[in-house]
């Protein structure tokens, strides 16, 4: 599970407003994803599921740093694997961590639980005529700049040919129900 930290603080917002430079607010941003993925970690312990906390941004003794094998060898063990720091690098979306981390852990799919309910032609808090589409392929969404990740993580899926999941973070059980393959929110596909 690759983590977002846009709960925490919005460093991309302080950029555009000329409040901070973005290579320093996406730094914010990506220890903001690390918080979110030890909250994450810990409720899955608790819970009752093994679990481990990876970052791609080094903070020792707080989370064990990200390193494909590792990372591989915890999955093949059973344990759920969070994964907080983005890319560890600045001017790089949180959607291109998931991309990328997918494709090094070899994952099937990418699902991505967020605040709508999947892909729409146009804003559907702005533009009353949005329509959400159920399914798409992933060059549409490249096509059309859906918006439902930013290009360069659509184009990794699309060159690793792995579908992405757009479905709404909110609903109860909404990630049982992807995880199940229950036809949900909006995918697309290679």
């Amino acid at each position: 599970m690759v983590v977002g930290g846009g709960n925490i603080i919005r460093g991309a917002r302080l950029s555009q407003e000329g409040l901070i430079d973005q290579a320093t607010a996406d730094s914010m941003g990506m220890l903001g994803t690390i918080i979110n993925a030890l909250a994450l970690t810990h409720a899955l312990e608790a819970s009752g599921r093994a679990a481990r906390c990876m970052s791609a941004v080094a903070v020792p003794g707080i989370a064990e740093p990200y390193d494909r094998l590792t990372g591989e060898r915890h999955l093949e063990a059973g344990r759920v694997v969070v994964l907080g720091g983005g890319v560890g690098s600045p001017f790089f979306t949180t959607d291109s961590g998931a991309a990328l981390r997918a494709s090094e852990l070899k994952c099937d799919a990418v699902l991505k639980a967020t605040k709508v309910d999947g892909v729409y032609s146009a804003d559907p808090k702005k533009d009353a005529r949005a329509t959400r589409y159920d399914r798409l392929t992933l060059a549409e969404a490249i096509d059309r700049r859906l918006g439902v990740m930013d290009l360069g993580a659509l184009a990794m899926c699309l060159e690793r040919r792995m579908p992405v999941l757009v479905f709404d973070f909110d609903k109860p059980g909404n990630i049982r129900r992807a995880i199940e393959g229950e036809s949900i929110g909006t995918l697309a596909t290679p």
